[in-house]
């Protein structure tokens, strides 16, 4: 809170439970911000959130196997209880200060959720970075730094590269045909799953000798790329005792100075973050 609030930010969250239930839990858990009934899920439903898995569990047509597929991934991978009935799928909205939606975030299993210095990082919001690995090319430097220092099985995380081409060097971004386009490949491990690579916003480059347009980037750049760390059972299973995870990859990109284009470079990279159990 005190991080988020030295930004600037506010934070807040709205669920179907009773005020008398979520007084008893914040005050379980310490919680200092506003925790916001939606009484009969009014909010939820106009929002278009409601998550109607719960209801159709709990109907006639419970048992199907695709309606228990869809509750094992929605709900819980235990079991249904009336007491669900109302609740929203998990999400983020991201406010400006006139109350308008910035940017938004939901995710489909509900044990995996979004970390707040995750959100911050693809925001643009983030403060100093987490420690990173630095590294120096005669192109480039680069700097690869988690958003979260330690992660827990569930979490959708972010793993960044923090680019600075060298003076008077480009790299080439999405868009640019006959170049190869800067890009992060992760290397394969059990229980990770990377997203989609995040590309900011480029700028566009006149090569004059050939009198041709293309989007580069020329100056300090960030490429995020949101990871997520199985939250299923046999995830945590198989994470359980581990102290610490190791994600690696290759840094893939083509520099280029007034002059002349170099060849296609490749540097690997890597960021590696405490393990923590899953918060029950």
């Amino acid at each position: 809170m005190k991080e988020l609030e030295a930004k600037g930010i506010g934070l807040a969250a709205i669920g179907y439970d009773s005020p008398e239930i979520m007084a008893a839990f914040s005050k379980a858990r310490g919680i200092t911000f506003p925790l916001l009934s939606d009484a009969g899920s009014a909010t939820i439903k106009r929002f278009g959130l409601l998550n109607p898995v719960p209801e159709m569990a709990l109907g006639p047509g419970g048992n199907d196997p695709e309606i228990q597929k869809d509750v094992q991934r929605y709900v819980s991978v235990f079991r249904v209880n009336p007491n669900m009935v109302g609740m929203s799928f998990p999400g983020t909205f991201l406010l400006d200060k006139q109350g308008r939606v910035t940017s938004r975030h939901f995710e489909d299993f509900y044990i995996e959720r979004n970390t707040v210095s995750s959100l911050m990082l693809k925001a643009g919001a983030s403060g100093a970075p987490v420690a990173g690995t630095r590294i120096e090319t005669n192109h480039l430097a680069v700097t690869a730094f988690p958003s979260d220092p330690a992660i827990a099985p569930g979490n959708r995380f972010s793993v960044a590269l923090e680019i600075t081409p060298r003076k008077g060097m480009h790299v080439y971004a999405p868009g640019a045909k006959g170049y190869k386009v800067i890009a992060l490949t992760l290397d394969e491990q059990p229980w990770v799953r990377p997203q989609p690579l995040q590309y900011p916003t480029s700028t566009i480059y006149f090569y004059k000798p050939l009198k041709e347009r293309v989007p580069v980037y020329q100056r300090a750049f960030t490429l995020t790329q949101e990871v997520v760390l199985d939250g299923t059972p046999q995830a945590q299973t198989a994470l359980r005792g581990k102290e610490s995870i190791a994600i690696t990859g290759t840094l893939m990109y083509q520099a280029c100075d007034d002059r002349e284009c170099f060849n296609p470079a490749s540097v690997p990279v890597s960021w590696k973050m405490n393990l923590l159990p899953i918060l029950r």
